[in-house]
């Protein structure tokens, strides 16, 4: 990663910071989830650097990007990607997206029709209204704002309890971004979250949907997803939840380069 650089650029009147590993190869964008940021990723853009230009934005309100006082819904994360995009002069980039990053990336492609070169959802949050009801009302804000209270130490202990499975180098990112992810941020949660189903069904990028077996996106709903778009690729990682790349990282990247070969 020595390499690598790291800038700050203003997009949409907010300083957005990202990692790029560079080169003159096909760009591809990695968005990360709620309460982690671009570093995170580092593993798999390590996998993809050789033949790829890898960027990784930190969302607004987290890591090293401003927290603005408002201005945290997915269209304002999508609007800040397709400004990256232009700022950057990026040609049909390829996004992968992560949860929060995963329905960001599907509305940049739905919006921006053959903007994108492929399109990678890692078990997005594609929510029904009801359990996005559910999780706005619920203290997983309260539980980061605690967190916020804790040293490095302490929650790398939690993190490392929690997942002993994980390595120590991603559960340290995953600390750090923890700790540097603002209390604004949780806004992307108030409903009403874009409508996935109408997203799904006007994509027109190559698109690959990766799924745990017990993550967000449930095998009916993958199922409901092929049925809306027949272009969509649909693998499935077994015995993972929703952080698949941190739990299965291997087995993530060859279904990943898999897919890359095929765009």
């Amino acid at each position: 990663m020595t390499d690598w650089c790291t800038t700050i650029c203003d997009i949409n009147g907010v300083n957005i910071h990202y990692i790029r590993t560079g080169g003159n190869k096909p760009p591809l964008i990695l968005l990360h989830g709620l309460m982690t940021n671009g570093a995170c990723w580092t593993p798999v853009a390590r996998a993809l650097a050789t033949n790829y230009d890898v960027i990784m934005p930190d969302a607004r309100g987290h890591g090293k990007s401003s927290a603005p006082g408002d201005g945290y819904q997915y269209e304002d994360h999508a609007n800040d990607v397709v400004g990256l995009i232009y700022t950057l002069g990026l040609s049909s980039p390829i996004l992968i997206g992560h949860s929060m990053g995963g329905m960001t990336a599907a509305l940049v492609a739905c919006r921006r029709p053959r903007f994108l070169c492929g399109l990678i959802l890692a078990d997005p949050s594609f929510l029904s209204p009801q359990i996005q009801h559910e999780v706005y009302g619920s203290n997983i804000a309260e539980q980061h704002r605690q967190l916020l209270n804790k040293s490095l130490d302490e929650i790398l202990l939690e993190a490392r309890s929690k997942h002993p499975h994980r390595s120590l180098d991603v559960l340290k990112l995953l600390a750090q971004a923890r700790q540097q992810t603002a209390m604004n941020a949780f806004q992307v949660l108030t409903p009403p979250n874009p409508e996935y189903k109408q997203l799904v069904s006007i994509i027109e990028t190559p698109t690959l949907l990766v799924m745990g077996d017990s993550g967000i996106v449930s095998p009916s709903m993958a199922e409901e997803i092929r049925s809306l778009n027949l272009n969509f690729r649909i693998e499935t990682i077994a015995h993972v939840g929703h952080g698949l790349h941190y739990d299965r990282p291997e087995q993530f990247i060859m279904i990943v380069k898999s897919f890359l070969r095929l765009i």
